[in-house]
């Protein structure tokens, strides 16, 4: 078996399982000129201390790639001569991104990162990349939309979810969910079945896993569409023919100062404007100019995501516990959501804070994150997060538990109290419509 060149780089890809193993998989595997020595993990809990197995690293690594904390970063530079970090995470600013590549700097090895041109897989069918400048904004409702749009037009067309292997990576390496019970084969934690089970109630099936090359020729041989559900602020694993970003007007500014999403905003060909129902008209505006500024040439399609909520009537003077979306409020940022929305549209009494009920995990989550505020994450990571998380709103004194995530946790977690779903869907003003789109672009 061939092994490495005698001055192959040894490389540190910076990661939080997603970006770092397609950067991987797409540019270091099986080159004897570079060795990856180690993967970096952060941002998800848990997803540390494993090993990226043989059977994704290739031949080269016959035992594998260690997965390390990223806090250990200068430990691992000085025990294995590192030549190159490459950093490959996303929904971090601009200031967090050059305080690490001036950590790195400052230990000796490069820093770098890998561009679309060298990370991105052409697809042999037609390929539309919905991505955001800020996890939360609402691309997964947008990509739901355009899967419907085409389905309703008698479009084959499938979904392939930015990675989320937070498992056995190896049994994890291509995933096809069809059926709900697809989610419990495959041990899907809260955040894949958030991002999963949406497609399947509409009937459309959508991959995932770890080796996207693999998983996109799968998702060819049933489509002639392919939609790219971007996860975080990332920009795409696929070479796209249409890129659609989604920005956010309560969170304005981010679009330019966070990283990867100004990347985002700068490629787009269509931009949607979300929220806009339930924003602050100088955030809007703020965003226009934005897009004014940077990439006048989009297509900008300006939306409202309204809540739903079956019997909203039952809200009115209750004491409720929030969940809301769990990247949304940690990495992302948000101090509320759909739940939040809610309460207040409906007349809540109060909103409780869980902090004094917090069970296990969850205590590290809100020292990770001071900022979330008077929330519940809806965490899940694993069984144990799971349970902390049933545990915590089991605890909590409240008269209804509003669940401001994708998916029913009534179905998969044992709530003591009622409680009551808050979907969101987008919804689209003027004549310049996802419709309109879509069909321009069909017609091409």
């Amino acid at each position: 078996m061939a092994g490495f060149d005698a001055t192959a780089q040894r490389i540190v890809i910076m990661g939080a399982a997603g970006r770092d193993f397609h950067a991987f998989n797409t540019h270091y595997r099986g080159n004897p000129r570079y060795r990856v020595v180690a993967f970096t993990a952060t941002q998800i809990p848990g997803i540390d201390k494993k090993v990226y197995p043989r059977a994704l690293a290739g031949e080269l690594y016959p035992e594998g790639i260690p997965i390390l904390p990223e806090a250990d970063l200068p430990q691992i530079i000085r025990e294995k001569g590192v030549d190159t970090v490459v950093f490959a995470y996303s929904d971090v600013s601009h200031q967090y991104v050059m305080e690490k590549a001036s950590a790195v700097l400052a230990a000796g090895p490069d820093f770098c990162f890998l561009g679309p041109d060298r990370s991105m897989i052409a697809s042999t069918k037609k390929m539309i990349s919905v991505c955001a400048v800020r996890t939360g904004c609402g691309k997964s409702q947008t990509s739901r939309k355009i899967t419907q749009i085409l389905k309703d037009r008698g479009v084959p067309v499938v979904a392939i979810r930015h990675a989320m292997p937070y498992g056995n990576l190896e049994k994890q390496a291509v995933q096809r969910f069809a059926r709900l019970e697809d989610l419990k084969i495959h041990d899907c934690t809260i955040e894949e079945m958030e991002e999963y089970e949406p497609y399947l109630t509409i009937g459309v099936p959508i991959y995932a896993g770890v080796d996207y090359e693999a998983i996109l020729r799968k998702a060819e041989q049933e489509a002639e569409v392919i939609v790219w559900d971007g996860g975080n602020n990332d920009y795409p694993f696929y070479k796209p023919d249409l890129e659609i970003v989604v920005v956010d007007p309560h969170r304005p500014g981010h679009e330019t100062s966070y990283f990867p999403g100004e990347v985002n905003l700068l490629r787009a060909d269509v931009i949607v404007i979300n929220k806009m129902d339930s924003a602050k008209e100088d955030g809007i505006a703020r965003v226009r100019d934005s897009i004014a500024r940077y990439n006048p040439d989009a297509v900008v399609i300006e939306g409202d995501s309204p809540i739903q909520v079956d019997s909203p009537e039952t809200i009115r003077g209750k004491k409720v516990l929030v969940v809301e979306d769990g990247p949304t409020l940690t990495h992302g940022g948000m101090q509320f959501g759909a739940g939040v929305l809610a309460a207040r549209k409906f007349a809540a009494g109060e909103i409780i804070d869980p902090r004094p009920w917090l069970v296990g995990s969850l205590k590290s989550t809100f020292e990770t994150y001071p900022g979330i505020g008077a929330l519940l994450p809806a965490m899940g990571y694993g069984e144990q997060q799971m349970a902390d998380l049933e545990a915590t709103i089991n605890a909590v004194p409240c008269d209804l538990v509003l669940i401001g995530t994708p998916i029913d946790l009534g179905r998969i977690l044992k709530i003591n109290k009622p409680s009551l779903r808050v979907g969101y869907e987008l919804e689209e003003r003027g004549s310049v419509t996802l419709d309109t789109v879509l069909e321009q672009f069909l017609n091409r």
